[in-house]
């Protein structure tokens, strides 16, 4: 059983989300959509503040904060609103040529545990670091700019499209 840490409201936090057995369904932008929409509806009405974040293959990295509520009732309903999302687009989307490979995936997982019924998308926990100060707050955020550099998926992290560290990252440009 997997260590839970509680979130206080109006704290910043960095924390992690991934998708179990980090299978790779954010390779393509219908999932990536999925994620950023969820994500901009959450800072619009439910006071999530993001101050930084990228969107990897398998995992999410953000640095967050949520205004007067709790931050991890909210992660809670995001994964199980977005696990949703991601079984109907992986259910309707005729150009996904992985719908049974993920769909037996997510399945087996949930049979890993008494809590999921059918599918089971995310790993239970978001690990949040409290940022107590600027000097983690620089760390996180420079860890999570420099994440795709890691993986060799761009040589600077302003070139990487679903990261703050480019100017016209999809957050960005969903607030315009």
């Amino acid at each position: 059983m997997s260590q839970f840490r509680k979130t206080t409201s109006n704290d910043t936090y960095f924390i992690t989300l991934t998708l179990v057995g980090w299978i790779n369904l954010f390779d393509r932008e219908d999932y990536k959509r999925i994620i950023v929409e969820n994500l901009y509806y959450c800072q619009k009405n439910e006071n999530l503040e993001i101050f930084s974040y990228v969107i990897m293959s398998n995992h999410i990295h953000l640095v967050c904060r949520r205004i007067d509520k709790d931050l991890n009732e909210l992660i809670g309903r995001f994964k199980s609103f977005t696990a949703k999302e991601f079984i109907r687009e992986i259910n309707n989307n005729p150009k996904e040529s992985r719908s049974y490979w993920l769909l037996n995936l997510f399945k087996h997982f949930a049979t890993l545990s008494n809590q999921f019924r059918e599918y089971r998308l995310w790993k239970t926990n978001n690990q949040p670091t409290l940022i107590s100060d600027s000097k983690i707050l620089d760390q996180k955020t420079n860890y999570i700019h420099e994440n795709p550099v890691r993986a060799g998926i761009v040589t600077e992290p302003q070139y990487y499209k679903y990261s703050s560290a480019c100017f016209d990252s999809p957050l960005t440009i969903l607030e315009s």
